[in-house]
């Protein structure tokens, strides 16, 4: 995944229609398939779900948009 990887958003952009862990500001954990970021790091997650913090689902979402302010954390889903 850290192919040609010289800016931040060339890292999300190598993520696009992968399985992402997202975590906000407000201690949510949300994992979901990543189709679209702007340079704000505004995201769109397809088939998202809610985790708790034993990384259990605790409800589905379905398609959600996180704004960018409110993400602390990415990484590729486990």
């Amino acid at each position: 995944m850290t192919e040609n990887i010289e800016r931040p958003l060339d890292l999300l952009n190598s993520a696009k229609n992968k399985r992402v862990l997202v975590e906000t500001k407000a201690k949510k954990q949300i994992m979901g398939i990543l189709k679209a970021f702007d340079i704000h790091i505004n995201m769109v997650l397809h088939d998202a779900e809610e985790r708790n913090e034993e990384g259990q689902v605790s409800r589905k979402l379905g398609d959600v948009f996180i704004r960018g302010d409110m993400i602390v954390l990415v990484a590729p889903a486990p």
